[in-house]
C-alpha cells in the first residue's frame, strides 16, 4: 500500500511571509534576495550564502524592476544586487526601497572599486559594497555585518578612504567634477547603453539624459562616446 504524502501548504507570499515562515519552522534565519543577470553567478552566490549557516535565499531575479518588486513583496532581511542590473539602476532600486520604508538592507556587488561609485552607492542607502573579485570570506563577513545592522565596504576600497575621501581626491581629477547623476550616465555610456536605455534605467527622460551627457563631456573635455570609453579604459574603470 503506497505511503500517504504529507500535505504541502499552499503559501501565497505576502510582505514579511518569507521571514515569518522560516521562523515558524526552525531557528531564526536571515532571508536573502539575489539579483544578477547571470544564472551561474546567482546560483553560486546562493550556494555560498546557504553554506554559511543561518541564511536562506528566498528569491532570485535578473533585473532592477524585479528586484524592487520582490523586495517589496517578500521583505527579505538582505538583498544582494549586482551594480549594473538592467531595466532599473541599482541606485534607483535602493532609493525606492528607502522611500517605501522597507527594512531590507542592500549589499551591492560591483566590478569597480571607483571611489565616486562607492560613495554614491553608500550615500544612496546601501549597507554594503563588495567587489566581484572578492574572496568567499569577504561575502560571509559582509552578510554578517550587514544583517547585524552594520556597514561593510570591500577591503580593496577601504573605510579609511570613505572617511578621508575629500582630503584624498586629486583637485585636477575631472571625474571629481561630475555630479552623481552625471557619473551614473557616464558609467552607463561606457557600458554601451544608448540614451533611451539609460533613461529607462535611471527613470529619466531621454532629453534629460542628453543634457547630462553633454554636461559630463564638457567637464571631461571629451567629445564622443568612443573618447569616453578610451578615457575609462585608461583609468581602469572598464575593460578593453
Amino acid at each position: 500500500m503506497p505511503r500517504e504524502r504529507s500535505p504541502v501548504p499552499d503559501i501565497d507570499p505576502r510582505p514579511g511571509d518569507a521571514a515569518s515562515i522560516l521562523r515558524s519552522i526552525g531557528p531564526p534565519r536571515t532571508t536573502v534576495l539575489l539579483a544578477d543577470e547571470s544564472v551561474l553567478v546567482r546560483e553560486g552566490v546562493a550556494a555560498l550564502c546557504e553554506s554559511f549557516g543561518p541564511y536562506q535565499v528566498v528569491a532570485q531575479c535578473v533585473d532592477g524592476e524585479q528586484a524592487f518588486s520582490l523586495i517589496a513583496k517578500l521583505q527579505p532581511d538582505v538583498a544582494i544586487l549586482e551594480q549594473s542590473l538592467p531595466r532599473l539602476h541599482v541606485l534607483e532600486v535602493i532609493r525606492r526601497v528607502r522611500l517605501a520604508g522597507l527594512s531590507t538592507r542592500v549589499i551591492v556587488i560591483s566590478p569597480r572599486a571607483d571611489r565616486k561609485i562607492v560613495l554614491d552607492t553608500l550615500r544612496s542607502g546601501a549597507s554594503g559594497y563588495l567587489l566581484k573579485s572578492c574572496l568567499v570570506q569577504e561575502l560571509k563577513e559582509a552578510l554578517q555585518q550587514v544583517s547585524n545592522g552594520g556597514v561593510y565596504v570591500a577591503p580593496e576600497v577601504g573605510l579609511d578612504q570613505m572617511g578621508g575621501g575629500e582630503r584624498r581626491k586629486r583637485p585636477d581629477d575631472p571625474l571629481e567634477s561630475l555630479s552623481s547623476r552625471e557619473h551614473q550616465v557616464f558609467s552607463l555610456l561606457i557600458e554601451g547603453l544608448r540614451a533611451k536605455e539609460i533613461a529607462a534605467r535611471l527613470v529619466l527622460s531621454p532629453k534629460t539624459v542628453d543634457t547630462y551627457r553633454a554636461s559630463l563631456m564638457r567637464k571631461l573635455n571629451i567629445h564622443d562616446v568612443a573618447g569616453l570609453v578610451k578615457f575609462a579604459i585608461n583609468r581602469k574603470l572598464t575593460s578593453a
